[in-house]
């Protein structure tokens, strides 16, 4: 195996971009996690119109999928 040589600036720099990124990535788990509970709180509340399965069907015909 080989042997790589990084410098420490650029290390860092690395370091730093990936910290960034996992940053990034918590905020949108946090922020869909948010999303979720709500969505939740609203069906069980009853704030949200059902669709019946012939309504669903309807609904992906238009996109183009195939229901049986």
């Amino acid at each position: 195996m080989e042997t790589v040589c990084i410098p420490k600036d650029k290390l860092g720099q690395v370091i730093s971009d990936v910290e960034r990124l996992v940053s990034h990535f918590e905020e949108l788990i946090e922020d869909q996690d948010q999303v979720a509970k709500q969505r939740l709180s609203d069906i069980k509340e009853g704030r949200v119109e059902g669709k019946t399965e012939k309504e669903l069907d309807e609904y992906l015909r238009k996109r183009g999928v195939k229901v049986d």
